[in-house]
Order: C-alpha cells, then sequence, then structure tokens
C-alpha cells in the first residue's frame, strides 16, 4: 500500500512476539523524530511500544500513532486505548479447514488463495502526524 502510494516503504524491525520485544524496539524507535507511525504485528509487541514511547517522552498518539493487531480483550484498556486489527480466526480456521479438506479429497495441490477482511478497531493510540 505504501508503496502504490508513493511512499517510502521502512525497514520492518524483527522481534518475536512479546511486550518486551516491542519495548525494546520502541527503546530505539522513540529515538527517531521522524518516527511518526508504528503497526505492531501483534497486540503484545504494540504494548512494549506504548510504554517505550511514554519513558522516551513520546507521546502516542500526539507525536507516534501506534496500531497493533489481533484486538485481545486487554488493547481497550492499554495507556492509550490501542487501535488495533480484528481478525476473525474462526473464519480463518474454517477457511484453512475447507482448503486441506479440498486437497485431502479432491487431491487438489494447486495454489489456493482466500482473503479476508479483518476490522480496524479505531480507538485513541492514532492522530494525524504534527507537521
Amino acid at each position: 500500500a505504501l508503496e502504490e502510494a508513493g511512499a517510502e516503504v521502512p525497514p520492518v524491525a524483527p522481534a518475536d512476539w512479546s511486550a518486551a520485544a516491542g519495548y525494546r524496539t520502541g527503546q530505539l524507535l522513540a529515538r527517531m523524530p521522524e518516527v511518526t507511525a508504528v503497526f505492531a504485528a501483534n497486540d503484545h509487541l504494540a504494548l512494549g511500544l506504548l510504554r517505550a514511547m511514554h519513558e522516551r517522552g513520546r507521546s502516542v498518539p500526539g507525536d507516534v500513532s501506534v496500531v497493533g493487531f489481533d484486538d485481545v480483550p486487554e488493547a481497550a484498556y492499554y495507556t492509550p486505548p490501542l487501535t488495533t486489527v480484528r481478525a476473525d480466526f474462526d473464519e480463518v480456521a474454517t477457511e484453512t479447514l475447507q482448503l486441506l479438506l479440498k486437497r485431502v479429497t479432491d487431491g487438489d495441490t494447486g495454489p489456493a488463495r482466500r482473503i479476508l477482511t479483518p476490522t480496524l478497531v479505531e480507538r485513541v493510540s492514532v492522530a494525524a502526524p504534527r507537521r
């Protein structure tokens, strides 16, 4: 999407799925004033990132917008409440099982692709970047 919009694609920061990894990455990103938004691969990473930004004096969402993925039940209670992407994991499981069964019963070995539309859960951790 960034390429299609003609925007620069920033590097991906590798991390595991923990809040501690988000915190470590957030400590680095908080030192970079050009960072105005972060999309975390899950809400736990985002939690650690939120804490690191706070400790480094970066305001979320004033200075940096943060978006997570999963919509864990606690995400609404983070400080600030986390904007996140909610996937319908029941639908993911159903589609995966249907594809697997089709391969087993029909012997289908061709590529398979399903596009499932997640839901953006808008909370308080996102704002337009300051100019």
